[in-house]
């Protein structure tokens, strides 16, 4: 496994105590997974590098960016198989509509997005991962904060929400088609400063190339955070 999946984390960006606040990275990485050899093997033979070193905890938020086709989604799977990762995503509730693929999303970690609840698909998402919090149970959730493979003007801030209000880490996943490359070695604090969180993952990611690098929505906010 460990001859598939490199850790090659860069270099962390300065921050002056008298800057204003913004995202902190997390180092530490004491969760350790066992993946799938085999799931690890594949991606090998299809091109495909894995660049994973473990979590900084049982609960977050990963991010995957480009999401720019439907390959995406096969990809992401055979590397959540290879990390050995339970992840939990969103989908469109009409999805899991469908008797043996929504019960095979559902395996998968799929949950339906649930828009019209009295907390909405982000509140009940927040309640789900604070209770995780608080039992200690492992929780990770996955999603595409362009929320489509078409191109948008940004980002929806759900992931954002609920990182800051449960105070889980965010973990960039960088789906590079370029260099043929998922990238999940980067973890992150947020700090409440929306704007200045997004400008460093927007540098972190810079370089990042999707199937389809037309439809890549720039790296920043579709709306304001709500209080």
């Amino acid at each position: 496994m460990r001859s598939s999946i490199e850790a090659q984390a860069g270099p962390a960006p300065e921050v002056r105590p008298d800057a204003e606040p913004v995202a902190q990275p997390v180092v530490e990485r004491p969760v350790t997974l066992h993946g799938s050899a085999f799931a690890a093997w594949l991606l090998g033979r299809l091109g495909w590098r894995l660049q994973f070193d473990g979590l900084p905890g049982p609960q977050g938020v990963a991010v995957v960016y480009p999401h720019t086709s439907n390959w995406d989604f096969p990809l992401l799977v055979l590397a959540k198989w290879a990390v050995g990762v339970p992840v939990t995503f969103w989908g469109k509730a009409s999805l899991f509509a469908w008797p043996v693929f929504g019960r095979w999303l559902r395996w998968l970690g799929g949950r339906p997005v649930l828009r019209h609840t009295p907390q909405g698909a982000v509140g009940q998402m927040i309640v789900d991962m604070n209770e995780s919090v608080a039992q200690g149970r492992f929780m990770w959730l996955a999603l595409s904060p362009e929320g489509t493979r078409r191109l948008t003007d940004g980002w929806r801030t759900g992931f954002y929400r609920v990182a800051h209000a449960c105070r889980v880490p965010v973990g960039l996943v960088a789906l590079d088609f370029g260099a043929r490359r998922v990238v999940f070695d980067s973890f992150w604090r947020v700090s409440g400063n929306l704007e200045a969180d997004l400008g460093l993952f927007a540098q972190r990611l810079a370089g990042t190339r999707g199937w389809r690098p037309e439809w890549a929505a720039p790296v920043r906010a579709l709306s304001r955070l709500e209080p």
